[in-house]
């Protein structure tokens, strides 16, 4: 099976016969070396350790550049549509490839993110790459057109990718603000040439920010052989004297003074982009790529799907004669994260005999996410799952723990708890647990219509009390909130926390937050007593 790797092996003599035999001008050769080399070397760079989806990748890669080399190689002919649209075709699978890589990591490890953004980048280049061939009105010249395209192959795309790759090397406090710069430079760079020169110039300034921080850490980085180390540094380094005359012919823009012309940076711009910048940084990274820190997650995921109304029917044929009183057996198999002589016995008696206990609850939407709760609670109410009150009144919440067959559900002692109020469910959520990375993690899944939401929460002790979360820790990398799709599980940008404590009373108090993009958006209260007995 041919390897992606040596496709961009053959990607490199076609490149070499275009420079002898293409037909289009000089500086043409600057793109088609993004796309025939720098390209698939560093997508090959990401992946060379992934299957699946990037195999796809291998293939379509064959199509789209050998459709980039036959538009260079020949003179304007009524198939160059379709040839530039199989190349477009193939960036928007590499971006989609990115877009899958972020949603099964989510948010965590800045630098796969900055490798994930400039992957879906690259659709917008060969989308602009499209729009100089077909010679589509973009309301740009011809050449603004197609210089557009070469800045999202370079600057949107590469640069990122090498930003990503020092970043598993090392990052200091400064790293983050530079990545933000580098992504939010393009789209303002596109936004003022097309409507504001000075959001243009801003734009430049941005890249600046992030490129010299960039190069400074890089010199700051240890690398493992020295000439990866020169390589690197002088990639980044090329990209700070580059930028300068981006600077002047942004400023030239926004004033009528021009003091570098497009000529100018087509000459020295683009080469030096090309050579030192792509070409240096790319052998350099090709020396010894470090590994990516956030491997795949692999947690026991529960099969149990649901159908548009979820509700107590969810469960029916699910059941076992197995008994189970608790959310768990014993929470002694959450030790050592969890300290159990550290905390309240009513704590520990709650979770391992739930059936045990009345739960009044108080639900608290935030301010600016009640717009969304009081559309939101109309379709909970028709799928009878996560449908939460809207009203901030105390009410009691019923429910009941049931056993799940283990081989309908795929996981250990599976455990179901169903809430109510008013006779009307609320949560249908089936509780297991699992070890993985050195820690035992609740696992909980929330069947949905043709889906079903998983909760990977972290146990510890907090201040005397117990505390549930899913949010990332180096001790706990598996949490967090997961859509499983099919066999795809997917991160979602959601975050919960329970903290349950003993009140004067010996009653318990708990509350739940949740965050979008680590922003709060509801908060329930809860009030949880022993039953009186008799």
């Amino acid at each position: 099976m041919m390897t992606f790797n040596k496709i961009a092996i053959g990607m490199i003599g076609l490149f070499l016969i275009l420079t002898v035999f293409g037909t289009g001008p000089w500086y043409y050769l600057l793109l088609s070396i993004a796309q025939l080399v720098f390209v698939p070397l560093t997508l090959h760079l990401i992946g060379k350790k992934e299957q699946g989806f990037f195999r796809i990748l291998r293939y379509a890669a064959i199509a789209g550049l050998i459709a980039v080399f036959l538009l260079e190689m020949t003179q304007r002919t009524h198939w160059d549509a379709v040839l530039a649209l199989f190349y477009l075709a193939f960036t928007v699978l590499v971006a989609c490839y990115g877009a899958k890589r972020l949603l099964q990591r989510g948010f965590a490890r800045f630098e796969e993110f900055m490798i994930d953004i400039g992957c879906m980048y690259l659709a917008i280049g060969g989308a602009w790459y499209f729009a100089s061939v077909v010679q589509m009105e973009t309301g740009f010249s011809p050449i603004l057109t197609w210089l557009t395209g070469i800045h999202f192959h370079y600057a949107s795309f590469l640069l990122p990718v090498f930003a990503g790759f020092l970043g598993r090397l090392k990052q200091n406090r400064f790293y983050k603000m530079a990545g933000i710069a580098i992504l939010l430079a393009p789209i303002l760079v596109a936004v003022g040439i097309s409507f504001a020169v000075m959001l243009e110039f801003l734009g430049v300034i941005l890249y600046m920010i992030g490129i010299y921080s960039l190069i400074i850490l890089a010199w700051k980085t240890s690398f493992s052989r020295p000439l990866q180390a020169w390589l690197v540094r002088l990639s980044f380094s090329a990209l700070g004297i580059s930028i300068l005359f981006s600077l002047c012919y942004a400023f030239g823009n926004m004033t009528g003074m021009f003091y570098v012309t497009i000529d100018f940076m087509l000459r020295f711009h683009g080469v030096m982009n090309g050579v030192l910048f792509a070409m240096a940084g790319l052998i350099g990274w090709m020396i010894n790529c470090p590994d990516a820190h956030a491997g795949h997650r692999s947690f026991p995921v529960s099969w149990i799907r649901g159908e548009r109304v979820i509700g107590e029917k969810i469960l029916a044929d699910t059941k076992t004669e197995h008994t189970y009183n608790g959310l768990v057996d014993s929470m002694h198999i959450y030790e050592p994260q969890i300290e159990g002589e550290k905390l309240p016995n009513s704590v520990i008696d709650f979770y391992e005999n739930t059936n045990e206990y009345r739960l009044f609850s108080q639900v608290k939407w935030h301010g600016w996410f009640k717009p969304f709760a009081w559309i939101y609670q109309h379709i909970s109410k028709r799928m009878r799952q996560l449908n939460l009150p809207f009203s901030a009144k105390e009410v009691e919440m019923t429910g009941k723990i049931t056993s799940v067959s283990e081989t309908v559900d795929g996981r250990t002692k599976p455990r179901a708890w169903l809430r109510k109020v008013n006779e009307e469910t609320v949560f249908v959520a089936i509780y297991s647990f699992h070890e993985g990375e050195g820690r035992t993690y609740m696992n909980i899944a929330l069947p949905l219509p043709g889906s079903t939401m998983m909760g990977i929460l972290a146990l510890q002790n907090k201040h005397g009390n117990l505390q549930l979360t899913s949010k990332q820790q180096k001790d706990a990398p598996q949490a967090g909130i997961y859509l499983a799709v099919g066999r795809q599980v997917i991160k979602l940008p959601l975050e919960e926390t329970f903290v349950v404590g003993e009140e004067q009373d010996s009653s318990l108090r708990a509350t739940h937050k949740m965050h979008i993009f680590s922003i709060p958006f509801l908060t329930i209260d809860y009030r949880i007593v022993h039953k009186v007995v008799g």
